[in-house]
């Protein structure tokens, strides 16, 4: 427990590099009624050293929840979470596809590749946030973590 009333936060690592959308991530967990720790890499590469808590991240923490865009430079979402997936230390970790992709192949991709959940980011500011917020609820709320 920490020195507040209620339990620790929950490290949330976001894998966004659309600063618009991190953004408004950061407001809806910022308003949300679960205390959390957000933080965002840009890329494929930085999520994955992060994750296995190598270079510029030796001292980050392990991820409660992972929320996931597909289109990322220098290695994509799709990528992430397959690696993700094969490694024994991070595949309890839940995985949220969050991408503007409502393509059908990347829906089936991404459970295919064993994606908790799969949301597509609503183009309008508000409906973005109250899907986090719903996000927040459901998963930091409701569900049990490892």
């Amino acid at each position: 427990m920490s020195g507040q009333d209620g339990p620790d936060p929950v490290d949330i690592l976001l894998v966004e590099d659309n600063p618009g959308d991190v953004r408004l991530t950061r407001e809806a967990f910022k308003d949300g009624s679960i205390a959390n720790n957000l933080h965002v890499v840009e890329d494929g590469v930085d999520a994955l050293e992060f994750c296995h808590q190598r270079g510029d991240y030796v001292d980050a923490p392990r991820p409660a929840i992972i929320l996931l865009d597909l289109n990322l430079p220098r290695k994509n979402g799709e990528e992430v979470l397959e690696e993700i997936r094969n490694d024994s230390n991070l595949q309890t970790i839940p995985v949220i596809v969050l991408t503007s992709s409502d393509a059908h192949d990347d829906v089936v991709r991404s459970y295919e590749l064993c994606a908790n959940a799969y949301l597509r980011k609503p183009v309008d500011p508000d409906g973005f946030i109250d899907a986090i917020r719903s996000l927040e609820e459901f998963w930091l709320s409701v569900v049990r973590l490892p």
